[in-house]
């Protein structure tokens, strides 16, 4: 039953990703995704529902468009597939505590915020910018989630240390002058103290920090990046709240076990 459920958690999220590609072309292009039909970037021709099947659309049409056979870029699929992956995950995480309305709301929120994560995840990487409604909605959605452990339990101590690490990046980003970062990653981090909560946040900025070095190294050596270009690190920190998310206790287990033991 477990198994049957998350395929069809899978298929709900390849197809949420083909929306989100939506809201991703959309907003660059200053359109409103709630309204018109899905055109090609082309030819503009309005595609239709056999054009937009998620996945299985790119595969059939051998990944060009069937009006004018332009390509389709990858990043559709991409997104289909992560989303519906990412989807999945995150109902086997809740599957043994969806008994009751408030896990189920929690569980709802947990997926929209993924949502938003993915569409910074790609909008950064395509432009190197964040728009400000995709950052204060996840701000806004992440305290929403963890309203009664940052507000109704509050503690002075605790949440100093949830937002400490995005005060020392709004420093980075200050003594920088927006060089080593933008302002956009200081928001993110924001969003990664209120959603993941201490030490957890801190795990996130590590890997983020740790996949962007790793990444730079890569780009740097294959000759794609020199040692002064900027990267977009909002992807990396997306990556290190899902990464931190769905393993972080695996991680720090296997991390205690290796300097322990």
């Amino acid at each position: 039953m477990i198994k049957i459920f998350l395929v069809l958690f899978f298929v709900f999220g390849t197809i949420i990703g083909s929306f989100l590609n939506s809201v991703i072309f959309r907003t660059q292009k200053g359109e409103s995704f709630l309204k018109g039909r899905s055109y090609c970037p082309k030819c503009k021709h309005t595609l239709s529902f056999f054009d937009l099947i998620p996945i299985f659309s790119f595969i059939f049409l051998k990944g060009r468009c069937r009006y004018c056979q332009e390509r389709i870029s990858w990043q559709y699929p991409l997104v289909e597939i992560a989303t519906g992956i990412i989807f999945s995950f995150t109902f086997y995480n809740f599957q043994n505590s969806l008994n009751n309305f408030y896990n189920l709301f929690y569980f709802i929120l947990v997926l929209v915020i993924f949502c938003f994560l993915i569409l910074i995840f790609v909008y950064d990487l395509k432009t190197s910018l964040i728009p400000d409604k995709f950052l204060l909605t996840i701000i806004f959605l992440s305290l929403v989630l963890n309203f009664k452990k940052i507000f109704l339990n509050f503690s002075f101590k605790n949440t100093i240390l949830i937002f400490l690490p995005a005060l020392f990046l709004f420093l980075l980003y200050f003594f920088s002058k927006e060089k080593w970062l933008g302002f956009g990653d200081v928001e993110i981090a924001l969003f990664m103290g209120a959603f993941l909560g201490w030490p957890d946040v801190i795990l996130g900025l590590f890997l983020a920090s740790f996949l962007g070095s790793i990444v730079g190294t890569f780009l740097i050596f294959l000759g794609k990046k020199t040692l002064k270009s900027q990267i977009p690190f909002g992807p990396f920190l997306v990556l290190g709240t899902f990464l931190t998310f769905f393993f972080g206790k695996n991680i720090l287990n296997w991390y205690l076990n290796k300097i322990l033991f």
